[in-house]
């Protein structure tokens, strides 16, 4: 997609990830410095064409489709005007550092612990920030989920529109598969099993901390674990499946059932933290990560473990490759995830379709998808225009006569003289 200059008229050609995305936000994305209010009278002027016709601002476009883009409307003021501040030597080398796979959708780097995925009150140096390395010019790659500052791991990075709309429903629709390793304080029991157990903010921690709520403020949670390996009954190396995706999820699971993971202090206190020599810091990685990807193969990524983590293993005496070979264990939904799916399915198509009016029939709506239900008739109509109701003739009932007025009796009479 390219264009010389704004004098003349532009013509773009609408790419695969932009499938489906509507006028007025395939201008947000491409052509931001334009505004919504230049859009909209192009398009009441005629001078927006997509394949030859007039487009509307709803109307939603397809992959292959020929967009015509008048001149002029690049008048950038403060409020669009958002110049990316250049990132330092030391920044552009950590950012290469993480990266682990790239493809023209996805960009995945391995977060160190330690950095923050977004930034924050007094947060200044974080994943979110150092996204301009992998796309110094064009969109800016967009976060697909988070992960706590203090785990590690695999991280997905949308690396177009098209494609963090994409990753987004696999998220929210949970077919993400995300395996985590971790070591825990002793030695859980049975070797697998699934947690069931609500979440809810803690009162009083500013929602910083979660806690296991059975009341109706609880939301639903669901992680499965599986031990790979134990050190006798000190610690154990387990693995971790999160059927849903709450705040501090596997951390305050694991410490709910008895068995802290190793360095957390914020739900296992001191008893998170193992003698000798292993590291305080937290035994929580993002191991391997599997989504559906646009080309329509799947994205399977595996992330390297953080030096710290490599350590405790080989100081416990577990072997790296003993947790390599397990199959991932298969997506169960019970009836309150389902529901979750649903709710997040239908949150992110009121999110896609928001906007869209009727138009003034009422029987189509603005992107031009007919509706199935037939407009309403208001009764004949006279000539063009709207439906104007016809009024019925109003038919005079006659008035009743006046009954005669009773005469009062008056004095008796006189008899006539002789």
């Amino acid at each position: 997609m390219s264009q010389n200059g704004t004098d003349r008229v532009r013509q773009f050609t609408v790419g695969p990830d932009d499938e489906g995305v509507r006028l007025d936000r395939w201008f947000k994305r491409h052509l931001p410095q334009i505004g919504f209010a230049t859009i909209s009278r192009w398009a009441r002027t005629g001078q927006i064409r997509v394949d030859g016709k007039r487009a509307d601002p709803a109307d939603r476009l397809s992959a292959g489709q020929s967009l015509r883009v008048p001149p002029g409307g690049d008048i950038t003021t403060e409020k669009t005007a958002q110049a990316r501040k250049p990132l330092t030597e030391e920044q552009l080398d950590r950012a290469e550092a993480m990266l682990i796979h790239r493809d023209r959708a996805a960009i995945v780097i391995n977060k160190p612990p330690g950095l923050a995925t977004q930034g924050g009150t007094g947060t200044f140096e974080h994943v979110d920030l150092l996204l301009d390395a992998y796309a110094p010019t064009g969109p800016r790659p967009r976060l697909v989920h988070r992960l706590d500052k203090d785990t590690s791991g695999v991280l997905l990075v949308a690396a177009t529109p098209g494609s963090a709309a994409y990753f987004s429903k696999r998220f929210s629709g949970r077919s993400a598969r995300k395996i985590y390793w971790a070591l825990v304080v002793g030695m859980p029991s049975p070797d697998e099993g699934i947690i069931e157990l609500p979440l809810a903010k803690q009162p009083g921690s500013g929602g910083e901390k979660m806690m296991v709520d059975h009341s109706e403020h609880g939301q639903p949670a669901k992680t499965s674990y599986r031990v790979l390996d134990r050190a006798g009954n000190s610690a154990a190396w387990v693995e971790l499946q999160p059927f849903t995706g709450r705040t501090h999820q596997l951390r305050v699971h694991m410490a709910a059932i008895g068995h802290p993971i190793v360095g957390d202090g914020k739900y296992g206190g001191p008893e998170a933290f193992l003698s000798g020599s292993i590291s305080r810091k937290m035994h929580l990685h993002a191991r391997r990560l599997v989504v559906d990807h646009p080309d329509g193969t799947p994205l399977d990524v595996t992330a390297p473990l953080p030096d710290h983590f490599a350590a405790s293993l080989a100081q416990l005496g577990f072997n790296q490759d003993d947790g390599e070979a397990r199959p991932i264990a298969p997506t169960e939904l019970g009836r309150e995830e389902k529901k979750t799916v649903a709710k997040a399915h239908a949150k992110q198509y009121r999110k896609e379709r928001r906007g869209e009016r009727l138009s003034g029939d009422r029987r189509t709506i603005r992107a031009g998808v007919p509706s199935d239900r037939p407009a309403k008739s208001k009764g004949p109509t006279k000539g063009k225009g709207s439906p104007v109701p016809v009024r019925k003739p109003v038919v005079a009932k006659p008035k009743p006569s006046p009954k005669p007025k009773a005469r009062r009796p008056g004095p008796p009479r006189k008899p006539a003289g002789r």
